[in-house]
């Protein structure tokens, strides 16, 4: 099971299917998945003890409920047929890395394939196409192919990745050390090449949160502002970065337009996709997106999956380790805390990055998401002592929580608007 998940992680990201010659029409993405999924089945593995996992059907099925209630009841079959692969892979994905080892080689392979990505964008700066055929974009931006045809999509998966590249990178990780700590570079290049001001800003998310973790809140402000000011002057879209500038009014704009469309659809929203049946640009914003097209209902769901998985990481963070003066185990719990440190960063670096970007469905926030709650499930059975989250215990302050996200989200753009 794990080998064939791993495969469809390198497949989903990499895509081969989608550039080399005889392999277009091969159904190899969905037959991995589906064989990894009859593995799962099989498998003994199988764990349903994070919110996570009820929380995904769920969100699935709202997803199909949105179509229906909006005149298409042929919708819902297509959102089973769309987003059902990405729960599988949740599930499977999430059973998969229990144990310290399989996170770590969870997190290698994404690092090396963000790595192949902006291996691909710097030869797409020195030669003007990468080896997919793919040129650069407009404006000199690097691109992939598939999911990653966007630079600002590069830029989320570097973002992401790049906490993972620096923890295998870490003192005492042997002679692979110095590969990692290249590939760190790499990540961090590429997202220069993207010129995606919402990856960069990302990554500046990712510094100042672990420099606020390390050294309180007043180094890392002072950092932030330092590293702003060092982004403005590397790239030519950060001197840009104002309000009242044209590409931000619009996302401004497109904000603005998913309130309405919550507005007037409150409980199950316009419908998964058809955001830009009602505004010429999509939301530029992932929980706009979510909350515009899914409504309150499922707006609370997406919030509750995303806000579990930081919780976790937060937990074992924050939690004060084994008693006793055990040297070994001491060790074992340290080792725990930076493992779940690297996870908390990269969810922070992802959901920075899709705070600027439509990225509500995007199987690889999943993949990272499901690598998450796995860790977490496998943490509580090495250390029983980390509590377990229930939605039978306090899954209701998820409610009041969507509703302080929605007033924020509409303070947000009411502020921005009158800047504009």
């Amino acid at each position: 099971m794990f080998p064939l998940i791993l495969l469809y992680v390198v497949l989903t990201i990499i895509r081969p299917q989608d550039y080399v010659p005889g392999l277009e029409t091969a159904p190899i993405l969905p037959v991995v998945l589906l064989l990894a999924f009859a593995m799962w089945l099989a498998s003994r593995s199988k764990t349903f003890e994070a919110p996570q996992f009820v929380i995904l059907p769920a969100f699935l099925l709202i997803l199909m409920i949105s179509q229906m209630s909006n005149g298409w009841a042929g919708g819902a079959l297509d959102e089973l047929a769309r987003f059902g692969p990405v729960v599988i892979a949740f599930f499977v994905f999430g059973a998969a890395c229990g144990t310290q080892k399989r996170v770590r080689i969870a997190m290698g392979v994404f690092v090396a394939c963000a790595t192949v990505l902006a291996l691909h964008g710097v030869e797409q700066v020195s030669t003007g196409v990468g080896w997919t055929g793919t040129p650069l974009s407009e404006g000199g931006r690097i691109q992939y192919v598939g999911i990653f045809n966007d630079p600002n999509d590069l830029g989320l998966l570097f973002a992401a990745t790049l906490p993972m590249a620096v923890f295998l990178g870490r003192r005492g990780t042997g002679a692979m050390r110095p590969v990692w700590l290249v590939a760190a570079l790499l990540l961090l290049y590429g997202t220069y090449l993207t010129n995606s001001r919402g990856a960069m800003l990302a990554v500046l998310v990712v510094a100042g949160c672990y420099v606020w973790y390390r050294k309180g809140a007043l180094v890392a402000g002072a950092i932030g502002v330092a590293g702003l000011a060092a982004m403005k002057l590397l790239s030519s879209r950060m001197e840009e970065l104002d309000a009242g500038e044209e590409s931000a009014a619009g996302r401004v704009d497109a904000w603005y337009s998913g309130l309405e469309m919550f507005r007037e659809h409150p409980a199950f929203g316009v419908g998964p996709g058809n955001f830009t049946e009602y505004n010429d640009l999509t939301a530029h914003n992932s929980f706009v997106l979510v909350l515009a097209e899914t409504g309150f209902i499922g707006f609370v769901l997406w919030l509750a999956f995303v806000g579990y998985g930081f919780w976790m990481m937060l937990t074992i963070v924050r939690h004060h380790g084994p008693a006793g003066a055990d040297p070994a185990l001491q060790a074992e719990w340290v080792a725990e805390r930076q493992m779940a440190l690297t996870l908390l960063l990269s969810l922070c670096g992802l959901f920075a990055a899709a705070f600027f970007l439509s990225r509500s469905y995007m199987v690889v926030l999943y993949l990272i998401a499901a690598m998450v709650a796995g860790y977490y499930v496998g943490a509580r059975r090495r250390w029983p002592a980390l509590p377990m989250f229930r939605l039978s215990n306090g899954g209701w302050r998820w409610l009041p929580a969507g509703a302080c996200s929605v007033f924020a989200l509409f303070v947000l753009v009411a502020v921005l608007l009158r800047t504009t």
